[in-house]
């Protein structure tokens, strides 16, 4: 009876347990964020992991939206063997009044998803006044003004009363600006005019290039209408339509004078971070410091932004990686991003100061520059452990030592006489000496061997190979970095080395090697780790034409004028 009891109990944990992780994971999302009375939108609710969950309760959403529909879909993605799930709930809403409506939270698949924020606006009169057409095209762009390399939201709008055979819309055309499709085709309805349309949007990132007025053409569309009303056609007739957007025009202000002499970044959001390091802010000579820095931006793609850097440091070396970047659309706009991690590896005991680090950018939201910062950050360098030990006892052996050395010339000075004397006397030896050498017989000429220098990348190799079975750190750090430099000329030292370098097992072996060197740090099996790290060449990096690089200039030090 209790094993029956505990075997149901456990069914029905198991049971609840894709509701607990589905509830971590729900998210609610809009197509649109911004729509016009009489359209619709589209509320996606979207859980990993798929499975089937009931229909979530939208009774508190009548208050603000009719209802229209629903759907659900279920994706099923492969990533490196992984296989993945995911349910999409979408939810058809129109909003019924004008203003700022907020979607509430709703409970769904055992999670509760987060309110959403959804602007309506008035329909325009324009198309209103089109209503009574069967196909029309709109064109808009937001903000209708904006600086030079802000970014403007281009929007094109088809809209068709009945169903279409086939179509096609130009792509739009302006002369100064740079211009590239957001995201997907949104599908939705609205009503201009009394009369119901299928709508077919398009979103442009629009970017001008210069002060001044930029006009963009109309945007064109040519297809065929679906006629069921034709009685002498089974299926019904097409016929074909055509429609022309009207010409937008936008005004570009220039960079404005107080923005300073920095790069100029016209951004909705702008973020600057300084992550890693250690939490206890001690390090010793040799440990290095793995630090991550991000930059992000709303409006800007990654082109824009200024590369990442970070100071030379007195008592340390600055190791940059390779840069990660990339530009990603969240709704109608554009999010470059940019990220720089370095290895920073003190030198010397004492105060590692990473100096304060500030980016000014204008806020095209409050039309302000601002100043976007990254502390200073400070460390306690100790020594490393094997040199403090040695310090130690140098410092014990130095007392009792001193003392028998300076007690004779404290107890019993020397006199200037007989320091001549002697000094003749050396001088008088020496002189004889040579008197010597030269009365004696020619010597025999022995034969002298000239010790072969390896030139070639091969016999470097091998000397480097003969140094790591040694103990000698310095010979095996020598014959290394000259086996390197046969190959890639132009290294300056180990760092460099380690810094182009793709494996981690020769760059950890490098470090190891360094820290043999500077710090004293005895490892064992030193010299056997080198020679397996190496024992199949040097594996480079990439050639550093194919490193993204940019043409703005570096990130530090940009300061506030």
């Amino acid at each position: 009876m209790l094993a029956h009891r505990v075997a149901r109990y456990l069914l029905l944990l198991l049971c609840c347990l894709p509701c607990w992780v589905a509830a971590a994971e729900v998210q609610a999302t809009l197509d649109r964020n911004k729509v016009e009375l009489g359209e619709t939108v589209t509320l996606n609710l979207r859980v990993a992991g798929g499975g089937a969950f009931s229909a979530p309760d939208l009774s508190a959403l009548s208050n603000d939206f009719a209802v229209l529909g629903t759907s659900n879909n279920t994706s099923l993605s492969i990533i490196n063997g992984r296989r993945s799930a995911e349910l999409t709930f979408g939810i058809a809403l129109r909003p019924k009044h004008i203003g700022h409506l907020t979607i509430p939270s709703l409970d769904f698949a055992g999670g509760t998803t987060a309110p959403l924020p959804l602007e309506v606006v008035a329909p325009d009169d324009q198309a209103a006044a089109a209503g009574n057409k069967d196909v029309f095209v709109d064109a808009s762009v937001d903000p209708q003004r904006a600086y030079v390399g802000e970014q403007m939201t281009y929007v094109v709008r088809l809209y068709f009363a009945t169903s279409l055979s086939n179509g096609g819309m130009d792509e739009p055309q302006a002369n100064g600006v740079e211009l590239s499709k957001l995201g997907d085709d949104l599908n939705y309805q609205a009503e201009r005019g009394g009369r119901r349309f299928n709508v077919i949007e398009r979103r442009y990132a629009l970017i001008p290039q210069h002060a001044g007025h930029i006009e963009i053409a109309p945007v064109s569309f040519q297809g065929e209408l679906i006629d069921m009303a034709d009685p002498n056609s089974f299926f019904g007739s097409t016929r074909p339509v055509s429609a022309v957007s009207p010409a937008v025009s936008i005004d570009v202000r220039p960079v404005p004078d107080n923005a300073g002499k920095t790069t100029w970044l016209p951004a909705r959001e702008l973020q600057l971070s300084l992550d890693g390091g250690p939490a206890q802010k001690d390090v010793r000579v040799g440990q290095s410091i793995s630090l991550t820095m991000n930059l992000q931006a709303t409006g800007l793609p990654y082109e824009a932004l200024p590369a990442l850097s970070m100071p030379a440091l007195d008592s340390a070396t600055v190791y940059p990686d390779k840069p990660v970047t990339g530009t990603h659309v969240s709704g109608p706009w554009l999010i470059g991003r940019r990220q720089q991690s370095f290895a920073v590896v003190p030198n010397r005991p004492g105060e590692l100061i990473i100096p304060e680090t500030t980016l000014t950018w204008w806020n095209v939201l409050t039309d302000k520059p601002e100043v976007a910062r990254i502390p200073a950050r400070h460390y306690t360098v100790l020594p490393a452990v094997g040199a403090a030990s040695a310090q130690a006892n140098t410092a014990a052996a130095k007392p009792a030592d001193e003392p028998a050395a300076v007690a004779p010339a404290a107890q019993h000075g020397t006199p200037w006489r007989w320091i001549a004397l002697g000094s003749v006397g050396l001088w008088l030896l020496s002189v004889l000496g040579w008197l010597a050498w030269r009365r004696r017989k020619p010597a025999s000429k022995v034969a002298v061997k000239t010790a072969v220098v390896p030139t070639t990348a091969r016999e470097l190799r091998a000397a480097f190979l003969l140094a790591a079975r040694s103990d000698d750190a310095a010979a095996q750090a020598h014959t290394l970095l000259a086996w390197a430099r046969a190959e890639q000329p132009g290294l300056a030292n180990l760092g460099a080395l380690a810094a182009v370098l793709s494996p981690a097992s020769q760059r950890e072996a490098i470090d190891a090697l360094q820290r043999r060197c500077y710090a004293g740090d005895a490892e064992p099996a030193l010299g056997e780790r080198l020679a397996t790290a190496f024992r199949d060449g040097f594996q480079w990096r990439e050639s550093a034409g194919d490193r993204t690089s940019s043409v703005l200039p570096p990130l530090y030090p940009f300061k506030l004028d």
